[in-house]
């Protein structure tokens, strides 16, 4: 199957994949070749994208849609990064900050905020190999 991860600015990838994985507003959801139409809204979550051939791609997702139909994932993230390309420690860092403004204050921005650094942090902690 064919899948696209795609943000406003660009394209994070587009290529072939054996199995992709995510979550959806109405909970975890796995694709695979031939997977039935599709479309749903995406939370921040970890997105893995499995290849044959070539190493997996994970990903970062906060927020944004997702399609299938004709063999063909549509990752359509709001805001999305690769696990290479996330900083580890500005990641910890900005859980930190959040987990101690939490205390002060309990919002529902804080919260997805503390949700998507530790998405982050999941995210580079598998291009690690440290594991989540």
């Amino acid at each position: 199957m064919l899948v696209h991860l795609l943000v406003p600015e660009k394209k994070l990838y587009s290529g072939p994949a054996t199995f992709v994985s995510l979550r959806t507003g109405n909970g975890d959801i796995a694709f695979l070749a031939n997977h039935a139409p599709f479309i749903g809204n995406l939370e921040t979550c970890v997105v893995k994208i499995e290849r044959e051939d070539s190493p997996n791609i994970v990903a970062a997702v906060h927020g944004g849609f997702v399609k299938v139909s004709n063999s063909e994932v549509y990752v359509l993230a709001s805001v999305a990064e690769l696990a290479d390309d996330i900083d580890i420690d500005r990641a910890r860092d900005a859980l930190q900050r959040t987990t101690d403004a939490i205390s002060a204050v309990d919002d529902p921005a804080t919260q997805r905020a503390m949700k998507s650094a530790q998405i982050r942090i999941d995210v580079a902690s598998l291009a690690l190999g440290t594991g989540v």
